[in-house]
């Protein structure tokens, strides 16, 4: 069962992975488009941008500490889960907020649905001791 958990683990890191480029890579030149076809000014453009690629390269990040904490756990390294408990609370947050102010647009379930899996990953797997 632990090591299904892990596996849990690894496998939403990689989730992370994947949906921080396809945020990037796929979700913002379709949302410059937008904005464009909008004649939003160039200066809000550049922003948003910033803040999304921010918010794209963040999601990588957090993808990557989640990936190598699990595979570590997943060699019986001793490693702490708390870094991806955390992961795990922010998701969920913030998929319950975005899914609240944008009256349940499913785009934003996928962030809540990876939070509630890092923290079933990683829940009780607090303490720094080797993974049996």
């Amino acid at each position: 069962m632990q090591r299904g958990r892990l596996g849990l683990g690894l496998l939403t890191g990689v989730i992370i992975l994947v949906s921080s480029a396809a945020h990037s890579l796929l979700g913002w030149p379709r949302f410059r488009q937008r904005l464009t076809d909008a004649h939003a000014p160039a200066d809000l453009i550049v922003g948003l941008s910033v803040g999304w690629q921010f918010a794209g390269m963040a999601m990588l990040t957090f993808g990557l500490i989640v990936v190598l904490l699990f595979a570590d756990a997943l060699r019986h390294r001793p490693i702490s889960l708390r870094p991806a408990l955390l992961i795990g609370i922010g998701y969920m947050v913030f998929g319950i907020w975005a899914l609240t102010v944008s009256s349940l647009d499913p785009l934003f379930l996928p962030f809540f649905v990876l939070g509630v899996l890092l923290l079933i990953a990683a829940w009780g797997h607090g303490r720094s001791a080797p993974v049996a």
